[in-house]
Parts: C-alpha cells; sequence; structure tokens
C-alpha cells in the first residue's frame, strides 16, 4: 500500500504549543524504570527512543499517543522502559512528526521509515504497538508494511478516523479523549484528506493477512467502540485476536497510571502476548 505524497501543514494554535509545553521537554535518568537503560538514537532518519532491559528478546516499536498533534518519546520514558523490562524486549519510540504542522501521512512516513530500518537492522519485522492516535498508527503499520510486524500490541486504539462510533456519545463522562477533541484532532491530522483511507482507518483496510493482535481498552472510554469494531473486523477476517476490556478505567491507563493494579495486569497481559 503506497503512502499520498507529503502536504504542507499549518501552525499549531497557542492553545495546542501551550498544552505540548506541558510535556517535558527531554527525558531523565529518574523516568527510567529501575535496572533499564535508555539512549536517543536516530533510526531510518528519525528521532526515536531507545529502551533495553537486562535482555532484548526481539523488538517493540511503539508509537504514542496523543491525537497524531501532541506527545513525544521524553513524555514515554518511563512507559517504554516498563515495557521493555516486563517483555524482555528492545522498545523503540517513535518521534514521529505531529500535526498540524505535517499532517497526514507524514506521521506514518516516519513509521515506516523506521520499521524498514529496524528489519534491515534485526533481519527480522519487529512487533509493533501503540496506545490511542499511536494505536492507530501501529495498526495501519500491521495493515500495509510488507512483511508484516510479528504481532500488533494496541492499547485504547483509535483505529477510525470518522469519530462516528456511538460510543462517543454514550462515554460522556471520557475527559481525556471525548468527541470534540478526536473530531479536531482528525480535522488537523486529515486536513482534508478522507477519513475512510484504511492508512488514516486501519478498521476500514483489508484485514485478510492481519497478525495476531492484542488489543486493551477501557469500557468507560470513548474509544471502547474502535476497539470492539477492530476486534470484530479481525474475527470475521479470521484472525487471532486476543481482547482486553477492563471497567472504570481512563484511557490508555497502562501508560498515565502506572501503579494501579489494572496497569500492573495490563502489562503482564501483554508481556504474556509478546511472550507467547
Amino acid at each position: 500500500m503506497k503512502l499520498p505524497p507529503l502536504r504542507p501543514g499549518t501552525p499549531a494554535g497557542e492553545d495546542l504549543l501551550t498544552r505540548r509545553a506541558r510535556m517535558p521537554a527531554a527525558w531523565t535518568p529518574e523516568m527510567l524504570e529501575p535496572g533499564t537503560v535508555a539512549q536517543d538514537a536516530t533510526i531510518g532518519g528519525v528521532g526515536c527512543l531507545v529502551c533495553e532491559g537486562e535482555t532484548a528478546a526481539g523488538t517493540i516499536l511503539y508509537f504514542h499517543g496523543g491525537g497524531y498533534r501532541m506527545g513525544s518519546t521524553a513524555a514515554y520514558a518511563n512507559f517504554g522502559t516498563r515495557l521493555a523490562a516486563i517483555t524482555g524486549c528492545r522498545v523503540v519510540v517513535v518521534e514521529y512528526r505531529l500535526a498540524p504542522e505535517h499532517p497526514f501521512p507524514a506521521g506514518l512516513a516516519d513509521a515506516f521509515a523506521v520499521y524498514a530500518a529496524l528489519i534491515a537492522q534485526d533481519g527480522q519485522p519487529p512487533i509493533v504497538g501503540g496506545d490511542s492516535a499511536g494505536g492507530g498508527m501501529a495498526a495501519a503499520v500491521a495493515l500495509a508494511a510488507e512483511p508484516k510486524p510479528a504481532k500488533a500490541v494496541l492499547l485504547s486504539p483509535w483505529v477510525d478516523l470518522t469519530v462516528t462510533d456511538p460510543t462517543f456519545t454514550s462515554r460522556t463522562g471520557d475527559l481525556f479523549f471525548p468527541k470534540e477533541s478526536a473530531a479536531e484532532a482528525a480535522r488537523q491530522y486529515l486536513q482534508g484528506h478522507t477519513p475512510d483511507d484504511p492508512l488514516a482507518s486501519p478498521l476500514r483496510g483489508d484485514l485478510t493477512d492481519y497478525p495476531p493482535t492484542l488489543i486493551l481498552a477501557s469500557a468507560d472510554e470513548c474509544l471502547i467502540g474502535d476497539a470492539l469494531a477492530f476486534q470484530g473486523a479481525l474475527t470475521e477476517a479470521r484472525r487471532p485476536v486476543e481482547t482486553h476490556i477492563v471497567p472504570g478505567m481512563t484511557h490508555v491507563w497502562p501508560v498515565i497510571a502506572p501503579a494501579l493494579p489494572e496497569s500492573q495486569a495490563a502489562m503482564k497481559a501483554i508481556a504474556n502476548f509478546v511472550r507467547s
């Protein structure tokens, strides 16, 4: 599946710039999980954070969340090293270009560049993973990349940028990614490109050859509809999919609330899936 050409974007507004400024500008050793190391690296011409524990049995290529317009490798230093420690994999978190300055498909082009470079480096495709918009990006890579990733790990994945699932209306308690935020993020990312493109909305793609997939989502978040729809589409395509739905959690709870027992259970589920 060929990417459409890159397009010029638009400047980020003051509100978005302010929200980005609240995130860490750089990671520090204090952010890392004990027993792990991290280093900034350039892979495939794209900035990345490489996180490793005591072992590195394989690679997870991870895409951070943030509605395609926020997020950074620095903000994911803790989660990346936690993921490396519990899975025994090297975790590569990608600093992909953000909208609205860099609309679709710029970030996805970065994702494919790192993916190809890792295959050249390791001699085999990595596992792909991501949360929220990053989950959608990981899902798009798993859909279109050749060779396919070994597996896909999707946390609260945003896989349909039409923002039409009924749970955007029914889950009114979701303060992290309500319908208004999702619709605005989709507009800033797509900037006129159709949301029906499977590279933007993997739910609408041909999942015939999709890799084994793990999906985690909260029953109380707006993206539960996307998660269940993607599970259903994978089942319809007769592809292996394991789904964990946890009530009472916030959006991407394993990332933002690591101390919760539910977060620790989610990380163990990821580790079991990766190692199986």
